[in-house]
């Protein structure tokens, strides 16, 4: 029998997602799940997840009333789910069901990974899987949040947590920086870039961004970063510097600073690292086995360099990312 390829192992089990939907759950995020890991994506000739919601009730009431979920499984699918999708809701202060809980605690203990977003960090915390973790929540529950639970190591000014096994994301769009992060942890770039691009939404927004930006839109439309931001990812091969970005936009590196803290929350320097990780995992995806190649054509300069980023960024170093995600027959 012909030895089975790399891609074909990968497609012979598909990862199982479910979210629990329980009484008065946020509609926006129960969507961004449903968006990311659960629509079909003929565009990329493979089902990527296997897809599902449970519920505690054949009724559930939606978020202030909006609407009634009816017609989904009952509590017993979450047993088979690789990736568990807690419930969130507005009223943090109200417990979770029993059933709900000990749903979560079981799925924690048999090795599935599991989400939270908004206030679904205190949904993981109220089962108990989150104490001596790493986790964030939305900033406007942060104090309450760390006042009920004094165990749980709560970072409160990022979009969203990647805590190996336990994934948080602040509120809103954070659910789908999110989700495209865990698409690419499990799919690679290439996948992650197709699926943004479906959804009209950044590709890449490193969780470590902050939740709360000081001025979301310009004052003044020449102070829009998106002319240098364009510029520079058509040079990410070159050696550019935050001089550089900055004689661009024609500002000094402090204004430029101070801009993309104030529209991106991050910094230029790690934009600029952002995208270029991004851009050699592409290259490895696309079959590019010479690392001290992708790391020139990515502007991270040597291998080592690309090592270091890589494993720091995204956990794995670049062979075992090739061997993951490269093309058949890598």
């Amino acid at each position: 029998m012909a030895k089975e390829s790399s891609h074909q192992a990968r497609a012979a089990r598909v990862h199982r997602v479910v979210v629990i939907v329980d009484e008065n759950s946020n509609p926006f995020e129960l969507g961004c799940a449903t968006e990311v890991f659960g629509l079909r994506r003929p565009e990329i000739g493979r089902e990527l997840y296997d897809f599902s919601l449970c519920s505690p009730e054949p009724r559930t009431a939606m978020r202030d009333g909006f609407f009634t979920l009816t017609g989904v499984a009952d509590l017993e699918a979450s047993d088979t789910a690789d990736t568990l999708i807690v419930p969130n809701r507005p009223g943090v202060e109200v417990p979770r069901r029993p059933a709900v809980l000990d749903t979560i605690r079981r799925a924690h203990a048999r090795g599935a990974r599991l989400i939270g977003f908004c206030s679904g960090a205190f949904t993981l915390a109220e089962a108990g899987v989150l104490d001596g973790r790493r986790a964030t929540a939305h900033w406007q529950w942060a104090d309450a949040f760390r006042a009920r639970f004094p165990a749980v190591h709560l970072e409160s000014d990022v979009l969203f947590v990647d805590d190996g096994d336990i994934l948080t994301a602040a509120g809103s769009a954070a659910a789908l920086d999110l989700g495209l992060h865990v698409v690419r942890r499990d799919h690679g770039a290439e996948i992650a870039n197709a699926v943004s691009r479906r959804l009209v939404f950044a590709a890449h927004r490193d969780g470590g961004q902050r939740q709360f930006v000081e001025r979301p839109m310009p004052d003044l439309p020449d102070e829009s970063l998106a002319p240098v931001l364009a510029w520079a990812q058509e040079r990410l091969d070159s050696p550019l510097t935050v001089s550089d970005l900055a004689a661009r936009a024609a500002v000094s590196p402090a204004t430029l600073h101070r801009r993309f803290r104030a529209q991106l929350g991050t910094t230029p320097l790690a934009w600029l690292t952002g995208e270029r990780l991004a851009l050699a995992c592409q290259l490895i995806e696309r079959g590019e086995s010479r690392f001290e190649v992708v790391a020139r054509r990515s502007g991270l300069g040597t291998a080592t360099n690309l090592r270091s980023l890589m494993r720091r960024e995204t956990g794995i170093t670049p062979s075992a990312y090739k061997r993951r995600f490269g093309p058949e027959g890598s």
